[in-house]
């Protein structure tokens, strides 16, 4: 009877073990655009990097809005592309060095 009750102890605190769960973070957003759209329509905000094209979001006429750039490390060159929601034309800003929050005013 103590043989059994010993290997039931032995086995139960072999099963037994303290397991640790930890969230990751999420990843902090080192840059951001503050667009102000003038046009009379929205646009669709992208940032190109190194030949990848994002696209941000699209920002309501005659507004502002203050938005995260992800998958773009600070300091990268990058080309800024906004098109109206028609598609009728796009404005670019060419060699822009992403720090902090760059505002960018379209038209």
């Amino acid at each position: 009877m103590h043989r059994l009750l010993f290997v039931l102890l032995l086995s139960a605190a072999a099963c037994s073990r303290q397991v640790t769960l930890q969230a990751t973070p999420a990843q902090a957003v080192e840059v951001q655009l503050k667009v102000t759209n003038r046009a009379a329509q929205a646009v669709t905000v992208f940032v190109v990097d190194g030949g990848t094209e994002y696209t941000l979001t699209t920002v309501a006429a005659t507004s502002t809005e203050i938005i995260p750039v992800r998958n773009v490390a600070a300091g990268s060159t990058v080309t800024l592309r906004a098109t109206l929601a028609d598609g009728s034309r796009s404005y670019t800003r060419e060699n822009v060095v992403l720090r902090g929050v760059f505002e960018w005013e379209v038209p």
